[in-house]
């Protein structure tokens, strides 16, 4: 099938267990809301989180497993991109250096891909090629340490690992141990920063975060109490400091439900968090002082279990993928409220759970 030209890139990973073929590409219209299918796949195992380059020239993908052929460990793969169809090349793939990797990112120089391993609770640098193919992992680092949940938090499982655009600093949410570990990126490895962590309430267990536009501003998404947990700087180099954890549940709510991800709006005005059980996205206001968070309401998703979202360049969109009704569905962000509007839209997608926007 002929790819749909013009618009918005739109990579969406998945689960590969249910029908799913693996990494799916279309096409978005920022001005009308269409989602199109380019017809473009790339065959890969539980590709469950995506990073692009800046230019969008090449994307990585984690392979969430147990193991990769004889080896305890899953992977990552690198893929080029076809800027003008979307269509992805593979290149190649190297060991994630930890069991069920779950997240990784491409740090503010380019030069190399960091992946979090949720049941090791290990991070590891991937070093980059010229032609943005992967190095074996340079440096891995172990994570230590338990919460008081006996289910969840027997050991560390790290969730997530992001580059803070101000500095380059890595951090590094761990579900397991209630911390989100601070790393800095050195061609020798990833070597601890100051200070070396921020603590979340225990039990809470940071799964993602976002950055404020403003650079002092950060938000901590906890999968186990379903919170976020907001955390302040007086400057975009300097420390961060926790000031607010706030429900992302109405009151009164009665359904099991657990948090997996978040984003802050283009304008800094409004955070967004995806509630799966009670499957909607929570809406908040950001107080343009403090950077504390007022609850404007819950959206549902229209669907199961919204395990990750994403909002488009422009901040009119936003795209929930619901793993569990092998669905994305789409809603209009209103630019003065920050509310939510279902549009009507729908797309089959079996069991997406990463969204991802390149490039038009």
């Amino acid at each position: 099938m002929a790819a749909v030209m013009g618009g918005f890139l739109v990579f969406v990973g998945t689960y590969t267990g249910s029908g799913s073929k693996g990494i799916y590409v279309f096409r978005f219209d920022a001005e009308t809301g269409a989602l199109t299918d380019t017809g473009f796949t790339a065959a890969a195992t539980n590709p469950s989180f995506l990073a692009l380059t800046r230019d969008g020239r090449h994307l990585y993908s984690v392979s969430e497993t147990a193991k990769t052929g004889e080896t305890p460990s899953g992977a990552v793969a690198a893929f080029r991109v076809d800027p003008d169809t979307g269509a992805l090349t593979f290149l190649n793939q190297q060991l994630a250096m930890g069991r069920s990797p779950c997240h990784l990112s491409i740090g503010v120089d380019g030069k190399a891909v960091f992946v979090a391993n949720y049941s090791s609770g290990t991070v590891a640098m991937l070093p980059l090629k010229e032609d943005g193919s992967l190095e074996a992992a340079a440096h891995t680092v172990q994570h230590e340490g338990n919460g008081p949940d006996p289910g969840r938090q027997k050991g560390p499982h790290a969730h997530s690992i992001t580059p803070d655009p101000a500095t380059g600093i890595l951090y590094a949410c761990d579900l397991g141990i209630d911390k989100v570990m601070l790393y800095r990126a050195a061609p020798e490895g990833i070597l601890p920063a100051a200070p070396p962590f921020l603590t979340t309430p225990s039990g809470a267990g940071p799964r993602h975060l976002a950055f404020h536009p403003d650079g002092r501003r950060l938000y901590v998404v906890n999968e186990l109490d379903s919170t976020v947990t907001v955390f302040t700087r007086a400057t975009v180099e300097g420390p961060f400091a926790r000031i607010e954890t706030i429900t992302t549940l109405p009151p009164g709510n009665a359904t099991r439900t657990t948090c997996a991800d978040i984003h802050v709006s283009p304008c800094g005005r409004f955070v967004y968090a995806s509630n799966r059980g009670h499957d909607s996205i929570a809406v908040f206001a950001v107080d343009a002082r403090t950077g504390t968070l007022t609850p404007i309401g819950h959206e549902p998703v229209m669907g199961k279990t919204p395990r990750s979202f994403a909002i488009a360049p422009g901040g009119k969109w936003l795209l929930a993928a619901n793993q569990d009704s092998d669905s994305i569905t789409l809603f209009q962000i209103d630019a003065d409220t920050g509310r939510l509007a279902y549009s009507g839209r729908s797309v089959t997608v079996p069991k997406p759970v990463c969204v991802r926007f390149g490039p038009r």
